[in-house]
């Protein structure tokens, strides 16, 4: 019992990471950024470049070495998410959401096979590959990548709890979720704010990239597709547009992957989970911590 929850708990960490940029941008512009989960897919392949020119310091050992790629990948992943929210969604953000959509399922295919050319369609072999003794705890074997690999992901999102609701540029946001033209009424820089949000989420997913690139082992240009529609199956579990909604969201769906593919096999495992996804949406569609919001006219 506590292996599968241990595994959901692990999986789940990497779709919460993920799940929070969906719920940010669709939190404060109503956009469904379905280009999210090629940018997870985007900061593994940065971070393979990036490690090309870091070989001298493998001596040094491999996590620090990972957490000074993580940090630069994160940094080049918000610099993208911010050039596609200013040159892909911002032109399009008086426009009908359904034009935004399209351009978001636009930028998705573009990130994967502009990927694809540069790179091939063969999978890579990750240059770092996290391995540790297995340890038992509670009759669970668990490995020391995975609880520092965990215990990253709970940083990035305990951090951005924090700022988000304990800094200005925080309550900017959540001023801007609330009403868009109230808050440019009262000062607030709207597009710079859109844009440190895309920044952000964008980050994370990169960081996600990385960090499931070091434990697996291999990336290829088609592994954010999947990851993408899982974060964002999360994002609505949780509630789409609420942080805390996103993390317990992506928990959520890690234990019933896990808990399902124990009971009906791993060939099952993705029909479980959106299988749940549809019952959430016909039973509770506003998700675990959503509330139902009234659209003014």
């Amino acid at each position: 019992m506590f292996q599968l929850i241990w595994n959901g708990l692990f999986v789940g960490s990497f779709y919460a990471l993920v799940a929070l940029g969906y719920s940010m941008v669709y939190g404060i512009i109503k956009l469904l950024n379905f280009a999210h989960g090629d940018l997870y897919m985007l900061g593994s392949f940065l971070a393979f470049v990036v490690l090309g020119g870091f070989t001298g310091l493998f001596g040094l050992g491999s996590i620090p070495v990972l957490l000074l790629v993580l940090l630069i990948t994160m940094l080049l992943t918000g610099g993208i998410g911010v050039a596609i929210e200013r040159i892909a969604y911002r032109p399009l953000r008086t426009s009908p959401r359904l034009a935004a959509l399209i351009t978001a399922v636009g930028v998705s295919f573009t990130l994967e096979y502009a990927v694809r050319q540069i790179f091939g369609a063969s999978p890579l072999v990750f240059p770092i590959r996290l391995q540790g003794e297995p340890l038992e705890i509670l009759g669970a074997r668990v490995t020391m990548p995975q609880i520092v690999l965990m215990f990253v992901a709970a940083i990035l999102m305990f951090g951005l709890q924090r700022y988000v609701m304990h800094s200005r540029e925080g309550r900017a946001m959540r001023a801007i979720a609330l009403d868009q033209k109230a808050a440019l009424l009262m000062g607030v820089n709207v597009n710079r704010v859109i844009s440190r949000t895309f920044f952000i989420g964008s980050a994370l997913a990169g960081a996600a990239g990385v960090m499931a690139a070091a434990y697996y082992g291999t990336i290829d240009f088609l592994m954010g597709f999947v990851i993408g529609l899982k974060a964002f199956t999360a994002a609505v579990i949780g509630g789409i547009g609420n942080l805390y909604g996103a993390m317990l969201g992506g928990i959520v769906l890690g234990l019933l992957e896990s808990f399902g593919t124990s009971w009906f096999g791993g060939q099952w495992r993705d029909v479980f989970a959106f299988g749940f996804l549809i019952l959430f949406l016909v039973f509770r569609p506003t998700g675990l911590l959503g509330e139902r919001v009234v659209e003014r006219v």
